[in-house]
């Protein structure tokens, strides 16, 4: 009879819960973003939430939440109802932060679930033209040559910037000092005015610099050439065959929210990916889409953390 009851008692909760799931949305989706508005975060949510909305039925509402590199606005969702109504976009940071800060207010992998990845970005490195060197390999002879003497600009400690950098110094074994700024633009300007000689911004934010002749292009940051400056060699190819780093972006929502939620939440997300117009602008803009699978997106997410975490600890990295 026990035995019985709780079979009744599981039905009823699963009766229930696909109930739910099949009338969600029943009103506006939250989008956080652990971002001030205009950064590279908040730019891709803008360019999905509204046809993500339309897929859903329902409008989604995205909400800048910064703070502490973006682990406060993560934290809110992580903490919020696992109902689907709060959900939050993140960078590669989602797997870099936790190498970064000893006492991190939620657990990546138990509080959160990836609902899928959205899209990749490349930085690219610029010099200024104080900088004699005209490729990866002189830039690299120039650094080895003056040990401590060059700098670069960051977007601050922990930005992707300064992982995009460290990871450079790491893979050519070179000393350069790291200069960080409140933010991508003070960094670029900085390194237009030679105050720094050399810094990694999103490509996007630095193709206008670059045309304009007041920045010298020298590698993009990922595995392959981008649309944006397809005469711009990859580091790896321009002199630095084991470098590869790329900005990602992933959504997600609290731990626990129902199956079925998530499903819908990743099938429409894949949907708007998917379409040419989404992928044309995402292109224009320097992005990439990537639709995955939910399980894909953990996948990654457990694959980089170690890696991140490996290279923070090697080069004494910290955010605090």
């Amino acid at each position: 009879m026990f035995q019985r009851k709780i079979l009744l008692a599981l039905c009823a909760l699963l009766a229930s819960s696909t109930a739910a799931a099949q009338a969600y949305p029943d009103r506006p989706v939250k989008m956080i973003v652990p971002y001030a508005p205009g950064g590279s975060a908040d730019i891709v949510a803008r360019m999905i939430s509204d046809e993500w909305g339309k897929a859903l039925g329902r409008p989604m509402v995205i909400e800048n939440k910064g703070g502490a590199g973006g682990n406060i606005g993560v934290d809110a969702v992580a903490k919020s109802a696992a109902d689907g109504y709060t959900i939050g976009l993140q960078t590669v940071s989602l797997a870099i932060n936790p190498a970064l800060v000893s006492k991190m207010p939620y657990d990546t992998l138990k509080d959160l679930a990836p609902i899928g990845m959205v899209a990749s970005s490349q930085h690219v490195l610029v010099v200024n033209d104080k900088i004699p060197a005209k490729n990866v390999k002189e830039l690299i002879e120039l650094a080895r040559s003056k040990p401590g003497e060059l700098s670069y600009a960051s977007a601050g400690p922990g930005s992707t910037f300064h992982m995009a950098a460290e990871l450079f110094r790491a893979v050519s074994a070179t000393n350069i000092v790291h200069v960080p700024y409140r933010g991508g633009g003070p960094a670029l300007i900085d390194t237009i005015s030679g105050q720094v000689q050399m810094s990694f911004p999103v490509l996007s934010a630095a193709r206008g610099q670059v045309q304009a002749g007041k920045l010298r292009a020298l590698g993009v940051t990922g595995p392959a050439r981008s649309p944006l400056m397809p005469d711009v060699p990859t580091i790896a190819e321009a002199g630095l065959p084991n470098y590869s780093f790329e900005t990602w972006f992933m959504v997600f929502a609290p731990a626990n929210t129902p199956q079925p939620v998530m499903d819908k939440l990743n099938q429409t997300l894949n949907a708007v990916l998917t379409a040419s117009a989404t992928r044309e602008r995402m292109t224009r803009e320097g992005f990439e889409a990537l639709p995955t699978s939910a399980a894909e997106a953990r996948s990654r997410l457990q694959k980089e953390m170690p890696q991140w975490s490996k290279l923070v600890k090697d080069r004494g990295i910290t955010m605090e």
